[in-house]
C-alpha cells in the first residue's frame, strides 16, 4: 500500500492499494475511537457492484451502516438529490459524531462531500473512489458541489475528507469510455508536471500502472492543495481545460463526459495560445500527441458563441475578467487573465466556428 499525506486545514491520508475496499471498516476503526453510524452514498451502478462489500466490511468492524442510492450520471448531481440525501441522514438519526462514505466516482464524491460539509454544519466523510477520474483527481482536495440548471458545480463548499481509500481493483469493472474519461485528467496532470509522468503515459497504458499513476497524480495535487487550499492562487492551474470543458458539458446536457470535455478544452486553449504566440508549437504538438495516444477528442461542434455563453456562469470568472490556464511548454503552465468579452475570439483562435 502507498500512502500520501495531505497537510490541509484537516490533515488526512490518501491510501492506495489493492483490497482496501474489503478493509474499509478496519481502516475507519483506526481513525475513530468508537463505532459510528455510516451512510454509504453511491449511484445505482456502483451500489450494485460494491455496496454489499462496503457494508459487510463496515458491519464486521462494528459500524451501523445505511445506504443512500441515486441514479447514476451527472444529471443526478442536483439540489434535489442533495436534499434527499440530507433528509435520509436526518431520518436515520445521524448526528455530528457519525460519518458519510462516498463510494463511487466524481458525482458521488461531490454530492456526498457537499452533504457532509453542510449536514448539521459539518460531519466527517471518507472518499472511496471507484473511477480513474475520481481516484486521480476529484476525491482529493476538498472541493464539493452540486450543479444548477445553468452551470456545473455552482453550489458547494470546501470540506476536506478524513481519509481517501483508492483500491485499484475497483477500476477493473470500468467500461472503456469511463476509463478514457479519467485519462483526460491524467493528461492535464502530465502537462502541468512534465516528466516523469508525461513520458510514463506515452510509454505504457495506464491500466498497467494504476497504483503508480494514481500516486503520481495525488502527489502533484497534494502540492497544489497544500500551497493554495482555497483555490485563489497556484491551485487554479488545476483548472487547465476546465473552463471550456465545463461549458461543453453544459451545452451537451452532460452527454459529453467530463474527461472528454476537459481534453477538448485543453486542446482549444492551447491552439489559441499557440496562435497568439503565448505557447510554443512544440507544446501544442506534445499535448495533441498525448491526447491522441488515449483516443481523446480535440474538437467540438458547439460554436464559439455557445461555449462563451455557457462559460459566463463559470465560477472562476471574476466580474468581467476570466482566467485561462495556458501551457507554455510541457511541465510549465500559467494563468492568463483576459476580459470576458474577448473569450469568443480566443475560442475562434482555438478552432471553434
Amino acid at each position: 500500500m502507498r500512502a500520501v499525506s495531505i497537510s490541509a486545514s484537516r490533515p488526512y491520508e490518501v491510501r492506495i492499494g489493492s483490497g482496501l475496499l474489503s478493509d474499509l471498516g478496519a481502516q475507519l476503526r483506526g481513525l475513530f475511537d468508537a463505532p459510528r453510524s455510516v451512510m454509504v452514498v453511491s449511484d445505482d451502478t456502483v451500489s450494485a457492484l460494491y455496496g454489499p462489500a462496503a457494508e459487510r466490511s463496515l458491519r464486521d468492524a462494528g459500524f451501523c451502516s445505511e445506504r443512500f442510492v441515486f441514479p447514476h450520471g451527472e444529471r443526478s448531481k442536483t439540489l434535489s438529490t442533495y436534499a434527499a440525501l440530507q433528509q435520509a441522514l436526518l431520518t436515520a438519526g445521524f448526528t455530528r459524531s457519525d460519518l458519510i462514505v462516498a463510494l463511487g466516482g466524481g458525482v458521488a464524491g461531490d454530492l456526498a462531500g457537499f452533504a457532509a460539509a453542510t449536514y448539521q454544519r459539518g460531519i466527517p466523510y471518507v472518499q472511496v473512489p471507484t473511477t480513474l477520474l475520481s481516484a486521480v483527481d476529484s476525491s482529493v482536495g476538498g472541493k464539493t458541489a452540486v450543479n444548477l440548471p445553468g452551470g456545473k458545480n455552482q453550489v458547494g463548499a470546501f470540506h476536506q475528507p478524513v481519509l481517501v481509500l483508492c483500491d485499484p481493483e475497483l477500476l477493473h469493472s470500468l467500461p472503456p469510455q469511463e476509463y478514457q474519461n479519467g485519462c483526460g485528467e491524467l493528461v492535464k496532470y502530465a502537462m502541468l508536471s512534465g516528466d516523469p509522468l508525461y513520458s510514463a503515459l506515452l510509454s505504457e497504458p495506464v491500466s498497467r500502472l494504476p497504483e503508480q499513476v494514481i500516486s503520481a497524480c495525488v502527489e502533484i495535487k497534494r502540492d497544489f492543495v497544500q500551497s493554495d487550499e482555497w483555490d485563489t492562487g497556484c491551485r487554479r492551474l488545476l483548472n487547465f481545460g476546465h473552463t471550456v470543458g465545463h461549458a461543453i458539458e453544459s451545452c451537451s446536457h452532460y452527454a459529453v463526459s467530463h474527461g472528454q470535455a476537459v481534453a477538448i478544452g485543453m486542446a482549444v486553449l492551447t491552439r489559441a495560445a499557440c496562435h497568439r504566440g503565448l505557447c510554443t508549437p512544440e507544446a501544442l504538438s506534445d499535448l495533441e500527441r498525448l491526447l491522441a495516444s488515449y483516443d481523446l477528442p480535440t474538437h467540438t461542434d458547439f460554436s464559439a458563441q455557445a461555449i462563451a455563453r455557457a462559460a459566463l456562469s463559470d465560477k472562476k470568472r471574476r466580474g468581467d475578467r476570466l482566467p485561462l490556464i495556458l501551457p507554455e511548454a510541457v511541465g510549465r503552465c500559467r494563468v492568463e487573465t483576459i476580459p470576458a468579452r474577448d473569450f469568443v475570439s480566443w475560442l475562434r483562435d482555438g478552432g471553434l466556428s
